[in-house]
């Protein structure tokens, strides 16, 4: 198992990952993760942000899932952790729980807080993000793109 930066030949199989996904849980609509226009080039899209990356998780050659940060207010250095998504057969071994610990750490040297934005029925990713610190807000932040999100978390990462 191996975790590290996107390259540019990882995209189509990590928007696979993300869309059979939310296809899986009903997810595929609107709002989502699923319609982002950058998952197409996920590797170009956090390249020419500052203070951004995705890494992916591989398992014997196989890109297998990933996770990105990125800034969602700058001015109030807030990141957002966004497009945490594995693979079926992968889910269970750990592997969320090593993506979240690369980007916090990475988010930590940048900023001064982490959001992201998940579903309720998305139960088994709520628990990560609460046994890593995050606190369930009663509304999102202003920037959110995924309007169909229910469930909000920031965490204070210094």
């Amino acid at each position: 198992m191996i975790i590290r930066k996107i390259r540019k030949e990882d995209n189509a199989k990590v928007k696979e990952i993300i869309q059979d996904s939310l296809k899986s849980l009903g997810l595929a609509i609107p709002g989502t993760a699923y319609f982002d226009p950058q998952l197409n080039d996920l590797h170009q899209y956090y390249n020419n942000l500052k203070h951004a990356n995705y890494w992916v998780v591989e398992m014997e050659g196989e890109v297998v899932g990933g996770i990105g940060i990125a800034p969602l207010n700058e001015h109030d250095k807030v990141c957002e952790l966004q497009k945490l998504y594995l693979s079926t057969k992968t889910q269970g071994l750990g592997f969320g729980k090593m993506l979240m610990e690369t980007a916090l750490s990475f988010a930590s040297k940048h900023y001064a807080q982490c959001y992201l934005e998940t579903m309720h029925q998305l139960k088994t990713a709520c628990m990560l993000y609460k046994k890593f610190g995050f606190t369930l807000l009663h509304e999102p932040l202003s920037g959110s793109e995924h309007s169909t999100m229910n469930a909000w978390y920031l965490k204070d990462l210094n």
